[in-house]
């Protein structure tokens, strides 16, 4: 997987329990980068949804009636 090196501000209080804690700064940013982005998805494909909801197709209907024989 190739990576891009990026920078971020942190509020200091924040970073220095993070490294008491020994938490990876950048382990736990890249996870949560990765959160943000899933659930922005899940909600870009939910507004889609929203605006085309799926509609019952009557082609499947007669679909499943050939399969009946």
């Amino acid at each position: 997987m190739a990576t891009t090196r990026m920078n971020f501000t942190l509020d200091k209080q924040l970073a220095e329990q993070a490294r008491s804690l020994n938490i990876n700064i950048s382990a736990a940013a890249r996870r949560g980068v990765r959160a943000a982005v899933r659930d922005a998805l899940i909600q870009a494909d939910r507004d889609a949804y929203r605006r085309n909801p799926e509609q019952a197709d009557p082609f499947w209907d007669e679909a499943e009636a050939w399969g009946e024989a």
